[in-house]
């Protein structure tokens, strides 16, 4: 790969460049994320606790910002040492800021309901009701039956905000490439940990928006990898900063919610700051002395990660390399700690997983009661119109809860439009649709 093919400004679909000293591309790519609605969605929906009282918490919206603080500052750090190799020119770090901060920002706008375990729901609600029979092929049921948040994302950049159908937000090449992680469809993906290359454990587009992952990688350059292309370089630091910020923030969210104890989370943070001992203050709080602890140890990953980025350059940008950066940076072993306390203590809480099943029944009532109305649609041929003229009621749920039916013209189709629909709900929308309807 070559990074000026990588750092490619040219949107999706027009391939034109607009690129003015007040206004670069990728900064432009930021605005157009910050600013849409499913970005603005992020802040009533889950991080790790789902629907808490407590407003320290994190949710997606902050984690995203969050992330992409971190991205900006990775995007920083490696320019500066591309520029230094002679591999970019000068100026190149604020481009390469830019575009991970504004990849960064998005990496979690596809993200359903309720997290990981709203995911989870979907999945199991499409594998258990197998909705419309046979009428799918196993390898494009596959994308309802592993519904996938980071494909959902691509779908909505691509596709479904700003230009509708028609290349979405029309982002750059360069930012498109820096936020797919799993470069591949459904039907290459999916493997988990019996995947050969990291960029298959998952998938990053759906077949829908297959011509637009194909345009972004052959404009970037990225190679043929297995089923699908090599990850884009940026996309392991766009990994990177989302590793560190959730890793480190969740264990300061964990104490605040009283999960961890003071003294174990201190311990952990002072882990990941070895060369450095800050006392705490006489005047300090527990809960300040662990925000200064946080933020020395977010530095500390940063810069570890921008190491590891170094090191591995070679393999990164050959495709070859295939781990994330916090699996091979100086501080792997205390966050190796951190995510084996997180998987044992924090993520199965008593009112975490209560929440979490409150959020698999209402997304499995939501996804009912819509079904009924496109089995509807599909009894008139496709015909949206003539479903809702034939039950008023099912007008009344388009009209009020905003189901989305432009598109719709097959099974294919109506299911996508409907996983747009309960994806797209923040978590109290959800749970104030599921009482709408009765559900």
């Amino acid at each position: 790969m070559d990074w000026t093919t990588l750092l490619a400004a040219s949107r999706l679909t027009v391939g034109d460049v607009f690129n003015r000293v007040e206004r670069p591309a990728f900064l432009t790519d930021l605005d157009r994320v910050l600013f849409s609605q499913p970005f603005r969605r992020l802040a009533n929906k889950t991080q790790v606790h789902p629907l808490y009282d407590n407003d320290h918490l994190h949710h997606r919206m902050i984690h995203s910002l969050e992330t992409a603080s971190v991205g900006r500052s990775l995007g920083v750090e490696a320019g500066l040492w591309l520029v230094d190799a002679g591999l970019l020119p000068v100026g190149a770090p604020n481009d390469l800021s830019y575009i991970l901060q504004a990849a960064c920002a998005a990496h979690d706008i596809g993200n359903p309901p309720f997290g990981h375990a709203g995911e989870d729901a979907i999945s199991e609600w499409f594998r258990t009701r197998r909705p419309f029979g046979d009428a799918l092929p196993p390898e494009v049921r596959k994308e309802f039956e592993h519904f996938e948040g980071n494909a959902q994302g691509f779908r909505i950049l691509t596709r479904l905000e700003m230009y509708r159908q028609a290349g979405g937000m029309r982002l750059t090449h360069a930012v498109l490439g820096a936020f797919t992680k799993y470069p591949c469809l459904a039907e290459a993906g999916c493997l988990g940990s019996q995947a050969a290359y990291i960029g298959e454990k998952k998938y990053g587009a759906f077949r829908a928006e297959a011509g637009y992952l194909e345009e972004m990688a052959t404009v970037t350059g990225l190679p043929r990898r297995g089923g699908g292309w090599a990850r884009h370089p940026l996309a392991f630091l766009v990994e990177a900063a989302d590793d560190l910020c959730y890793t480190i923030l969740d264990l300061e969210d964990a104490f605040i919610a009283g999960d961890l104890p003071f003294a174990e989370v201190e311990a952990l943070l002072r882990a990941l700051i070895p060369t450095m001992e800050p006392p705490r203050q006489p005047d300090q709080t527990e809960g300040e002395h662990i925000a200064h602890l946080r933020a020395l140890a977010v530095g500390s990953a940063i810069r570890a990660s921008a190491q590891a980025f170094r090191d591995h350059h070679e393999a990164i940008l050959s495709g070859r390399f295939s781990q994330s950066l916090s699996d091979v940076f100086a501080l792997r072993i205390p966050f190796a700690q951190i995510a084996q306390v997180a998987r044992s203590r924090i993520f199965p809480s008593g009112r975490k997983a209560e929440l979490e099943v409150i959020g698999r029944n209402v997304i499995f009532r939501l996804l009912d009661a819509c079904f009924e109305f496109l089995d509807a649609v599909r009894g008139t041929g496709w015909d949206a119109e003539a479903a809702l003229a034939q039950a008023p009621y099912l007008r009344k749920l388009v009209q009020v809860g905003g189901f989305d039916l432009r598109g719709v013209c097959d099974a294919y189709t109506a299911l996508h439009a409907l996983t747009d629909f309960i994806s797209g709900m923040t978590d109290r929308y959800a749970l104030k649709c599921a009482r709408l309807l009765g559900a």
